[in-house]
């Protein structure tokens, strides 16, 4: 048991790993993304793509090579979690591709009004040649040759009348070329549009997909009500995870005086970062609170617990915004919170130390040390963790200490 036990935290650390380092090449690739033509994208984007496809492959072989009767409920889930986080990214994919497909298309639909500009051109010199050669008919070249005035003159004459001829031709040939253009130009915006469309079916596929591994993760934790020993163990859990995190950002925040205790000795004040202290909801166009702050019967668990700050409801992938400008001092997963993000926001007005916390998500778009704006895109909402549905759940802490979000956004 022991050795499958170990077995089982190897994978899950190991998919976790693999996880990390997909988010660090992504933005690697994406820094340069924008110096790229709309078709280099879209084939960066497919490679990207089958990356990911082929993760999702050997995370899938791992719950099927795995006993799930030898794992606790929350490490089944965790796995699972890890393969509707590489959904989303495929998702994610599959939706910059079509971003990429439609201003291709826009692209290829100039490059056809300009193609069929050339081509009426072209067709309008040669109606106005062709009209030309009716009214005068080849009269007009031996008239050209009557009138040599001498051998050497007819000789250039001759010439002369070969250079039209070649004028003439070069004027149907030109048009030939230009309808030419213009077919390839239909053509080719005919298949952009077919690719498009093949995009957008497999983005509803893998929405359906993603629908389906979220239904098998909620039924993980609504299994848990059928066990009270299970139930209990979990909600134990969770309530460590929460101390550990608690106890972490109180360490964090210290590290953090500490550093700017330094720097302000140093007169690198540059270095200090400081919020607004006016915190903004963290899920811009999701408003609704679907567990508030505070004593709550539990809703997976059915036991009255404290709520250590609040669940707002949105749909998977939704951006999740930094509540003010701060640095990252958490960015990782647990079984509990799943993938989560504490920001340090240093001291308000007032003088109290503001830390803000993002849970559930399904991707972190953050490291630990960075710098983020208020406002900034974060990460995306999700289920990961101890969670049932797509919600964030939001905290704020001042000084250390739990308090109600309510009262800052």
């Amino acid at each position: 048991m022991n050795k499958k036990v170990t077995r089982v935290i190897a994978i899950i650390l190991a998919v976790v790993m693999l996880i990390s380092i997909g988010f660090i090449v992504l933005d690697a690739v994406v820094a340069t993304a924008n110096t790229r033509s709309p078709r280099e994208q879209i084939n960066r984007l497919r490679s990207e793509l089958q990356e990911y496809q082929r993760r999702k492959r050997e995370v899938q072989a791992n719950i099927n090579a795995i006993d799930f009767a030898t794992r606790s409920e929350t490490a089944r889930k965790n796995v699972l979690d890890d393969r509707i986080v590489l959904t989303g990214l495929e998702i994610d994919n599959i939706e910059a591709t079509i971003g990429m497909y439609e201003l291709l298309i826009i692209e290829q639909e100039a490059e056809v009004v300009r193609a069929q500009e050339r081509e009426d051109a072209q067709f309008a010199a040669y109606r106005r040649r062709v009209r030309d050669m009716e009214e005068n008919g080849a009269i007009s070249y031996l008239e050209i040759l009557f009138d040599s005035t001498s051998f050497a003159d007819m000789l250039a004459r001759i010439d002369f009348v070969s250079d039209i001829m070649r004028a003439d031709e070069q004027i149907y040939f030109s048009l030939v070329r230009a309808r030419e253009d213009t077919a390839l130009a239909v053509k080719v915006l005919e298949e952009t549009k077919d690719e498009l469309e093949a995009e957008k079916e497999l983005l509803e596929e893998r929405q359906i997909e993603l629908a389906y591994q979220v239904a098998e993760a909620d039924a993980i934790i609504y299994a848990l009500l059928q066990d009270r020993e299970t139930e209990a163990a979990i909600y134990a859990e969770i309530a460590a995870d929460e101390a550990r995190i608690l106890a972490d950002i109180r360490r964090a925040e210290e590290e953090l005086r500490r550093q700017e205790a330094e720097a302000a000795a140093r007169r690198q004040a540059q270095n200090i970062v400081r919020g607004t202290g006016e915190l903004r909801w963290p899920v811009p166009g999701h408003n609704r609170i679907s567990s508030p702050f505070g004593t709550r019967m539990h809703p997976v668990f059915r036991v009255m617990r404290q709520h250590s700050g609040i669940d707002i409801p949105a749909p998977h992938g939704t951006n999740v915004i930094a509540a003010d400008t701060g640095v990252v001092i958490t960015s990782t997963f647990n079984s509990s919170f799943g993938n989560f993000i504490v920001i340090s926001h240093g001291e308000n007005r007032n003088g109290d130390r503001i830390t803000t916390l993002y849970a559930h998500l399904q991707s972190r778009a953050v490291s630990v040390g960075d710098r983020v704006e208020r406002g900034q895109v974060i990460g995306r909402v999700g289920s990961t963790g101890v969670s049932t549905g797509p919600h964030l759940h939001f905290e704020v802490t001042v000084n250390g200490t739990r308090v109600n979000p309510s009262r800052f956004v």
